[in-house]
């Protein structure tokens, strides 16, 4: 099913009026065994897609809170491969949620373009976000993955004017993420006001929904950025609940608390402020 699965959720978020939730968490992180629990428990808590990280060593979109969970991940062992297996087992029990997998380059090559894109597509794996890929540069990864109906999700920015966003768009399916601030993850606050025209115009330039993510991390900033975007991405806000839980605390329970709160303030969005974007 793959991409369709992106593509139904959507279509279903549409009809229901209202954006997405997006919950971003690290494969691995603090471990399996709690990665799995986590991934698995994210669709009762509210998520309708799920951004699962693959950890790697370099990961130069990240603030702090992102980078430390990825280095929680690779002292735990997990691996690209062990990251497909996670997708595989949460897919098991779940098959409507739809998991992008979000990550680097470097992984990829070393497992093999269209090995890569055969293994994800055989675990359940609908969409890729590749940070450091830049279009110019992703052909090879394109043909991999449109062989297994896999969707390459492309990254737009603040930055990204018109000229450049034809560029962003090309072979580009799933949705658009739209990085809402100049800067690294988890650091800068998303300004509602100032993503709602550029929203509208990445829409317009790829006929695709529109993730926003990148400065979403309370509940009150996710309705702001709901009210204006098909879906909102949070993911240092959940991360950071297992670098703060006490030595005897809950995980799991901690995380999806998080997600559960995040996921009503965004549900609620439109229905509080009475509006739809266009």
């Amino acid at each position: 099913m793959t991409v369709q699965r992106i593509e139904r959720r959507f279509a279903a978020l549409k009809a229901e009026g209202r954006a997405g939730f997006v919950a971003y968490v690290m494969a691995g992180d603090p471990d399996r065994e709690t990665a799995l629990a986590i991934l698995k428990g994210l669709p009762a808590a509210g998520a309708d897609l799920i951004e699962l990280g693959y950890p790697f060593s370099d990961p130069m979109a990240e603030g702090p809170p992102i980078q430390r969970a990825a280095q929680r991940g690779l002292a735990a062992g997990m691996t690209l491969s062990g990251t497909l297996a996670l997708a595989h087992a949460f897919r098991k029990g779940d098959q409507d949620t739809p998991i992008i997998l979000m990550g680097y380059l470097n992984p990829l090559l070393s497992y093999g373009l269209e090995a890569f894109a055969a293994d994800a597509a055989a675990a359940g794996v609908d969409g890729l976000i590749v940070v450091d890929c830049p279009p110019e540069e992703a052909d090879p990864l394109l043909d991999a993955l449109d062989q297994e109906a896999v969707a390459l999700i492309r990254l737009a920015t603040p930055t990204s004017d018109d000229a450049r966003l034809q560029v962003v768009v090309r072979r580009t399916s799933g949705f658009v993420y739209y990085v809402s601030v100049a800067g690294v993850t988890g650091v800068k606050e998303a300004d509602a006001d100032a993503v709602a025209p550029a929203v509208a115009r990445v829409r317009k330039a790829s006929g695709l929904p529109v993730a926003v993510g990148f400065g979403v991390k309370t509940p009150e900033r996710a309705a702001a950025v709901a009210r204006v975007a098909d879906a909102v991405v949070v993911g240092s806000a959940l991360v950071e609940q297992i670098a703060e839980a006490a030595p005897n605390e809950n995980v799991t329970t901690r995380v999806l608390d998080t997600a559960r709160a995040l996921a009503q303030a965004v549900r609620r969005a439109r229905i509080d402020q009475g509006s739809v974007p266009a």
